[in-house]
């Protein structure tokens, strides 16, 4: 690798400090936020399905429900700073691209501890969602429902364009590291998380009385819902690949065949029976597939066995 001059990593120094003055702001507005959800969890009881819980590292409701509350409480409710937290995380990940990618352009090398500090972001992301809607992807829509109730503030505009903001995050971290990164398998997980996390913020209860074109919000309702469909095909897909190039671990194909188990749900709620036809036919096929290998690495261990005896 050629040495970087001097001249270069002065220029690289004089643009950064722009940079870092935003990022030094947004990680005060963080730390700020972080500390008004302990005050509000803290004095308030749980609205939220997965508040207090361990983690790993629409439409609104009708104004009628009796787990709706009035927009201001919303508002200063921790729930509604977690999204608030969630949006600022994603635009710590801008910031820490935009400096790797000055670094490449001025020196001609990745900036690792940038990179990283993006992908723990996107993590922070996803947990602040997480501790609303869960990170479950199977439960009932009643398991969630009042911490999803609990930020109707959020408009359905605003709930798609955070889970596509997210999206794009996660994919230039993902960009960022490289075909070859020590993090290409793991992404797999965080993308997964993703995944359900911009699913659990659809409304079940209200989605399909509300798309209607005539009513506010459809086309951001739709576009949700279409990028969720696609979401649950790419981490099944990504799962199956893992699989199949890395781990050989049944947990992955399971979860792989979870995705495509929800993608059919998904189908069935909307009324889409052909679409859940041919999901249902792909998931007895990779069952038949996980059955298959199951069987051969557990021949494959008693003939290890017999050989060691022997």
């Amino acid at each position: 690798m050629e040495k970087i001059s001097a001249e270069s990593k002065k220029r690289y120094a004089e643009r950064i400090k722009v940079y870092k003055a935003s990022l030094e702001e947004i990680l005060s507005k963080c730390k700020k936020l972080e500390a008004e959800i302990r005050i509000a969890d803290s004095s308030k009881p749980s609205s939220g399905a997965g508040e207090g819980q361990p983690v790993e590292e629409g439409a609104a409701a009708p104004s009628s429900s009796q787990d709706s509350m009035p927009v201001q409480d919303a508002i200063q409710g921790p729930n509604y700073k977690r999204l608030l937290l969630a949006a600022e995380n994603l635009n710590l990940v801008s910031y820490y691209i935009l400096m790797n990618s000055l670094s490449l352009s001025l020196l001609g090398i990745k900036n690792e501890a940038h990179l990283n500090e993006a992908r723990k972001c996107c993590y922070k992301s996803i947990i602040c969602l997480e501790e609303i809607v869960t990170r479950w992807l199977d439960v009932p829509f009643s398991d969630y429902e009042k911490g999803l109730v609990s930020i109707d503030a959020f408009n359905d505009r605003e709930k798609y364009n955070l889970v596509r903001k997210m999206g794009f995050s996660i994919d230039a971290v993902v960009e960022g590291f490289g075909e070859s990164s020590k993090w290409k398998w793991s992404f797999v997980e965080l993308e997964g998380r993703y995944t359900v996390v911009t699913k659990n913020l659809i409304n079940l209860k209200t989605f399909t009385a509300n798309l209607d074109p005539r009513i506010e919000g459809y086309s951001e309702r739709l576009a949700h819902l279409n990028l969720t469909k696609r979401l649950f095909q790419q981490s099944s897909d990504r799962y199956r690949e893992k699989y199949e190039l890395s781990t050989h671990r049944s947990d992955d194909i399971k979860r792989a065949i979870s995705f495509l188990s929800a993608l059919r749900r998904l189908h069935i709620l909307l009324g889409e029976s052909d679409q859940a036809e041919d999901i249902k036919k792909k998931i007895d096929i990779w069952r038949v597939k996980m059955e298959a290998d199951q069987k051969k690495r557990e021949q494959e261990r008693r003939m290890e066995k017999l050989k060691k005896k022997s």
